[in-house]
C-alpha cells in the first residue's frame, strides 16, 4: 500500500497527469460513439468516397482539396476496413494530437501549469472541437499540423515550422493560415533569428510543392504538376460563392460567427451539431479585448493568442467580402484554440485575485466564478456533444474535479 501510495503521489505531482487524464477522457467518449451512426455524416459522403476511390485506384472526385487528409482516411480504410471505425479512426487520433500539442504551446509560452491545463480543459472540452475530431473530414488533420507548426516555431525550429505548415496545407489549403499568425508573433516579439524565420516561411510553401507530387502519385499513379495541381484547386475554390450556392441555410459569413451563435446540424440521430460551445462564444468578443490588453503590457501568450486570433480569423472576413467565397461555421475550428488560451489567462488571473488572502466581494466573487463557469462549460459540452450520457457524466465529473483541484478553486472563500 505504501508503493501504490507514493506511486500516486508522484502521478499527482507530475506535470502531465491532467493532460493525460484529458487525452485518455475524450479518447474514451470518441470511442464509445465512433461507430454510430453507421453511415456518412455531413461531408464524410464526399472524402470517403474518395478515400474508397484511392483504395480503388481510380484517383478521386474532389479535386478541390489537396491529397494528404483523403489519404489518411484512406489509410484508416486500409487498416481498418470500409466501415466507420476505418472511416473516423485517424480523425479522432489526430484530434488527440491537438490536444497534446495545444498543451505544449500553451507551457512553450510561459503559462503556468495551472493555467495550461485550464485552456487545454477548455479545448479539449469544446463541442466543435470534439465534433470535428469526430468526423472523417480533412479540418482535424490541417489543424494538427498548424498546431505543430506553431509548437516547432515556439521552439524555435524554425525550418521544421516551415514544414509543417506545407504539411497543414497539403492537408487543407486553410492550413496556409498558419503562415500570418507565426509571421504577426515574430514581428511583435523581437524579430530574431531573420535569415531562418525567413527560410521556414519560405520553406512552407517549398514543402507543399514539392510533397503534392508524392502524395499524387499515391493516389493517381502518375506524377502531376504541382503548380497546376494548385491552380486547379484554387478555381475551383473561387466557383463555390454565396451567389452559387444550392444551399445557403448551411452557409454562414466569418462576422456571423462572433455575433450571433451559429448552428450547422451534420446529424441528427446521434446530435453531430457544428456549434460553438455557447461558453466559448460568448466570450469570443470580451477575450480578444482582454487579449489586446494583456499583449500591450507584453504578455506573450496573449501575443501569440491575438496573432493566432488574426490570422486565421479576421482573414477570412475581407476574403469573404472580396471573394463571396462560401464559408461555415466549422471555418472558425482552427481558432477556438486562441479564445482558450485568452480565457484561461482571465481565469487564473481571477485565480490570482482569490488567492491573495484578501476578504470582501472581489475574493468571494473571484472564487465563485471559476468554478462556476467551468460547470457551464461542461454543461455544453454535456447537451452538445454525441456520446451517450453514460460515458460522458462521469468523464466530465472526473476532469471538472481534477480541474477544481489544480486550481485551488476548491478553497473556500
Amino acid at each position: 500500500m505504501e508503493i501504490v501510495r507514493k506511486i500516486l503521489q508522484r502521478l499527482g505531482n507530475w506535470e502531465y497527469t491532467g493532460l493525460c487524464l484529458l487525452v485518455l477522457g475524450t479518447l474514451a467518449m470518441h470511442f464509445s460513439t465512433i461507430m454510430q451512426p453507421n453511415e456518412l455524416v455531413f461531408d464524410e459522403q464526399f472524402y470517403v468516397n474518395d478515400a474508397g476511390f484511392i483504395l480503388q485506384g481510380i484517383g478521386t472526385a474532389s479535386i478541390e482539396h489537396p491529397p494528404l487528409g483523403k489519404l489518411f482516411i484512406a489509410f484508416g480504410m486500409f487498416l481498418f476496413g470500409h466501415n466507420p471505425f476505418g472511416w473516423r479512426f485517424f480523425s479522432v487520433l489526430f484530434g488527440t494530437i491537438c490536444i497534446v500539442l495545444f498543451y505544449l504551446i500553451c507551457r512553450q509560452l510561459n503559462m503556468s501549469k495551472e493555467s495550461s491545463f485550464l485552456a487545454t480543459f477548455l479545448l479539449s472540452l469544446e463541442n466543435l472541437s470534439f465534433v470535428q475530431a469526430s468526423v472523417a473530414m480533412l479540418d482535424v488533420y490541417s489543424l494538427a499540423f498548424m498546431l505543430g507548426s506553431f509548437w516547432l516555431y515556439l521552439k524555435g525550429r524554425y525550418l521544421a515550422s516551415g514544414v509543417s505548415i506545407g504539411l497543414s496545407a497539403l492537408a487543407k489549403l486553410t492550413g496556409a493560415l498558419a503562415l500570418p499568425v507565426i509571421l504577426l508573433h515574430w514581428l511583435f516579439t523581437g524579430r530574431v533569428h531573420l535569415r531562418r524565420f525567413l527560410a521556414s516561411m519560405l520553406l512552407a510553401p517549398v514543402t507543399f510543392l514539392l510533397a503534392m507530387p508524392l502524395f499524387d502519385y499515391i493516389i493517381w499513379h502518375k506524377f502531376l504538376n504541382p503548380i497546376e495541381q494548385t491552380q486547379t484547386m484554387l478555381s475551383i475554390s473561387s466557383l463555390l460563392t454565396f451567389a452559387t450556392s444550392s444551399f445557403p441555410e448551411m452557409l454562414s459569413r466569418p462576422w456571423d460567427w462572433i455575433l450571433h451563435p451559429e448552428i450547422l446540424t451534420y446529424w441528427v440521430d446521434p446530435h453531430y451539431i457544428g456549434m460553438i460551445s455557447p461558453s466559448i462564444w460568448a466570450l469570443i468578443i470580451p477575450v480578444v479585448f482582454y487579449l489586446i490588453f494583456r499583449a500591450i503590457k507584453g504578455n506573450n501568450a496573449a501575443i501569440f493568442g491575438l496573432s493566432w486570433f488574426t490570422g486565421t480569423y479576421l482573414l477570412w472576413i475581407p476574403v469573404s467580402l472580396i471573394t463571396d467565397r462560401i464559408s461555415y461555421v466549422y471555418y472558425f475550428y482552427p481558432t477556438i484554440g486562441a479564445i482558450c488560451i485568452g480565457v484561461a489567462l482571465g481565469l487564473s488571473q481571477l485565480s490570482d485575485i482569490g488567492g491573495t488572502g484578501q476578504t470582501g466581494k472581489l475574493r468571494k466573487g473571484a472564487m465563485l466564478a471559476i468554478p462556476g463557469y467551468l460547470l457551464l462549460h461542461l454543461a455544453a459540452f454535456v447537451i452538445l456533444v454525441p456520446v451517450s450520457f453514460w460515458w460522458k457524466v462521469p468523464v466530465c465529473v472526473a476532469l471538472y474535479v481534477y480541474a477544481r483541484r489544480l486550481l485551488g478553486a476548491d478553497k473556500s472563500p
